[in-house]
This record gives structure tokens, C-alpha cells and sequence, in this order.
């Protein structure tokens, strides 16, 4: 997992308005944190545009190209007034101001409001906090926001993601100096290993009838 054609096909079912709301949000912040990712999400993004003007069954309007240039330099230079640019703070605001909830000493949570199957949730980790070894009954997508962390698999900073499945075992921890921030998306139960796996999975099992 964690390869290119997986970040890739995750950009195009963006681009392709495939996904649910809770990975359309994922990948409009790894859009807007990761300039080289917005780049292949723009050339999806004229690839299928291209595809749609040629169907011969639908008569696109014809626009004054002089009016979109316009409207869209507008947006931009509003937004960039506001600071509305960041999805996750659109949707939330300050991240400061959140009421985190404490799951254990140094790690915290807040669930996204997002209406879809997937649980999407930011992730503050202090510096040199870990998460036991585990692996995933489905898909864990990871985005650092803030900061950085390692796994065995390598480190990860601002911007970087990480895509997991039941295949991949991973004991991350928060770098020493400032920590980690992260956005993250599970679409299955954790499953931990090592010598308290019994208990953390029975307490994931009881938490699961709560969602």
C-alpha cells in the first residue's frame, strides 16, 4: 500500500466527483498542502473535462471566457483576503479552538461533522507519543497537517500521506520537537497487536457499537 497508483487513483475519483464526503474533504487538503498532488489533479481535472465535451449527447453552454477569468480572480483574491483557502478550516475553524477529546495521555481526537460512511477525524499527537502496533480491517488514510511522524515504514511531514490496509503493521510516534497534527480516515475497525492487543481490541469492539 502507500503507492503512487493508490494516491493517484484517490486524486481522480476526486477529480471525477467519485468519492464519498468524507475523502473529498481528505483530498482537497492534500490538494492544498501538496502543490506537486494539485498538479496531477489538474491534469485529471482537463483530462476529463476533455472527455465530457466530447460526448456527443450533451451541448455544453457556451461561456464568455472573459466572465469565468473574472469570477475566478475575484474568488481568489477574496478568499486569500478571508483566509477561506483551507478546507479544514472552513469547515471547523481554528483548530486551536476545537474541544479535542483526551483518549490517552498526549493523544487526542475531534471527529469531523461530515455525513458518509467513513469516520474522518484530526489527530494531535505530542512529541514522542505513540500508537501501539496495529494494522486495519479496511483502508487508513493518514494526512500530516502539522509537524511529523515515523513509522517503519519511514517519516512523514507536513503534507506527506499515507495510505494502509490489513497488510501493513505500524507503530507511528510524534517527533520529538513539536509533534504531529493529522487528518485521518479509517473505514474499518483497528486491530492491535503485543501485550495489552487483547484489551485494545476489546475496547475497540465495545466502542464500535457507539459510533
Amino acid at each position: 500500500m502507500n503507492t503512487t497508483a493508490q494516491k493517484n487513483e484517490l486524486i481522480f475519483g476526486y477529480s471525477s466527483g467519485n468519492l464519498g464526503e468524507a475523502k473529498s474533504l481528505f483530498v482537497s487538503m492534500y490538494l492544498y498542502l501538496n502543490s506537486f498532488a494539485a498538479k496531477k489533479a489538474s491534469i485529471f481535472d482537463n483530462i476529463l473535462a476533455d472527455n465530457f465535451a466530447n460526448l456527443d449527447e450533451i451541448a455544453p453552454r457556451k461561456l464568455n471566457y472573459k466572465d469565468c477569468i473574472e469570477s475566478t480572480s475575484k474568488k481568489n483574491q477574496k478568499d486569500e483576503i478571508s483566509g477561506n483557502l483551507n478546507p479544514i478550516t472552513n469547515l471547523v475553524g481554528n483548530l486551536e479552538n476545537l474541544k479535542w477529546k483526551s483518549i490517552y495521555k498526549g493523544f487526542k481526537e475531534y471527529v469531523l461533522p461530515v455525513n458518509d460512511g467513513d469516520t474522518v477525524k484530526l489527530i494531535k499527537m505530542d512529541p514522542g507519543t505513540s500508537v501501539p502496533l496495529h494494522s486495519h480491517n479496511g483502508r487508513e488514510y493518514i494526512l500530516v497537517l502539522d509537524g511529523s511522524f515515523c513509522d517503519e515504514y519511514g517519516e512523514y511531514k507536513k503534507g506527506d500521506m499515507q495510505i494502509n490496509d490489513q497488510q501493513i503493521k505500524h507503530h507511528p510516534t510524534a517527533c520529538d520537537n513539536d509533534g504531529c497534527v493529522c487528518l485521518s480516515i479509517t473505514e474499518n475497525d483497528v486491530v492491535f497487536f503485543g501485550k495489552f492487543a487483547s484489551i485494545l481490541n476489546l475496547f475497540t469492539f465495545i466502542k464500535s457499537f457507539f459510533k
